[in-house]
């Protein structure tokens, strides 16, 4: 009877934090999701039922998947914590709205499986899991993943890709306001940068981002297009337009600060961000991708353990 009562009180000391935890995910994950709802309605309106339908497979495939690994892994089915949606979405807005459908499926389920299940699960993983799905699909399929070329029966232009093969003359028309509304063709969600300067904003007022990434983020791709642009004008595009092109928005509120895979103390946090930053002009300057904003997250993710290891020193610690 004793050891029944002993038991009993261990299973209520642990379980009730671990409970506790969960509804904690499941509601932050429910504001991200709300705070993406803009940009997904945006996306709508711009590509139609491409949109609609690459969203739906790409979150899909990552629910299903996360349940599927888990019960060959005995691991308990966390599907209802939202938090495989989310990635699975955050995943789609990196992609063309024409993306075909096996190549959705294929991108989400080893996004989930090489990005999160082969940690453990959501909160072990030490990369972002959207952008290394947008990683393995860039080289494993370029054709595919190359927004002029999937977009065409869209009569507009891909500005990042413009810039990369026909330089700055060919982006004269692109103006600082027409990349903040969307005019122009890129990444399914992430061209849409009012929106996600929204959703963004809001994950910022309720708390659930703190703003020492996406700042520091920011900083580093405005200070490191400035120096570019001040070198040579002619040459390289203004920080403005770093700015507002391509997935940076969406790095900088939604995917650099990606749990697992950020640092947790204030100076890494700002480090850790700026470098992000500085990194993706440097990529999207020599490298051969547009927008190699996804690349630089990884970098950056690889460099979180040595960017942990600056930790204020305890009070009275010399």
């Amino acid at each position: 009877m004793a050891s029944q009562d002993i038991s009993k009180n261990i299973y209520t000391v642990t379980s009730a934090p671990l409970l506790h935890c969960g509804k904690t995910l499941q509601k932050n994950m429910l504001h991200t999701l709300l705070a993406i709802l803009p940009v997904m309605a945006m996306a709508v309106y711009r590509y139609g039922y491409d949109a609609v339908e690459v969203m739906a497979w790409a979150g899909l495939t990552a629910v299903l998947t996360e349940a599927l690994v888990q019960k060959i892994m005995n691991q308990a089915p966390s599907s209802d914590d939202f938090s495989a949606l989310v990635d699975g979405l955050l995943f789609a807005f990196l992609l063309p709205a024409t993306a075909p459908v096996w190549m959705v499926v294929i991108g989400s389920a080893l996004m989930i499986i090489l990005g999160r299940m082969v940690f453990g699960g959501f909160g072990g993983s030490p990369i972002c899991a959207p952008a290394l799905g947008w990683a393995i699909l860039a080289i494993s399929w370029p054709d595919f993943m190359d927004l002029n070329g999937m977009l065409l029966k869209w009569d507009l232009i891909e500005p990042l890709s413009e810039l990369k093969y026909f330089g700055l003359d060919a982006i004269t028309s692109v103006t600082p306001l027409s990349l903040l509304l969307g005019e122009n063709l890129g990444a399914l969600g992430a061209s849409q940068v009012a929106m996600v300067l929204l959703g963004g904003a809001y994950l910022m007022v309720r708390g659930l981002v703190r703003w020492f990434i996406p700042v520091s983020f920011l900083a580093g791709v405005l200070l490191t297009g400035l120096v570019y642009n001040l070198i040579d004008p002619q040459l390289y595009a203004s920080p403005l337009f770093h700015l507002l092109s391509g997935s940076t928005l969406l790095a900088a509120f939604f995917l650099m600060p990606y749990s697992s895979a950020s640092p947790a103390w204030r100076l890494p946090m700002l480090l850790f961000g700026f470098f992000g930053g500085v990194l993706a002009v440097i990529i999207r300057t020599y490298g051969i991708y547009p927008d190699g904003v996804p690349f630089a997250i990884l970098l950056a993710n690889l460099c979180t353990p040595l960017f942990d290891l600056i930790q204020p020193k305890p009070f009275g610690g010399r």
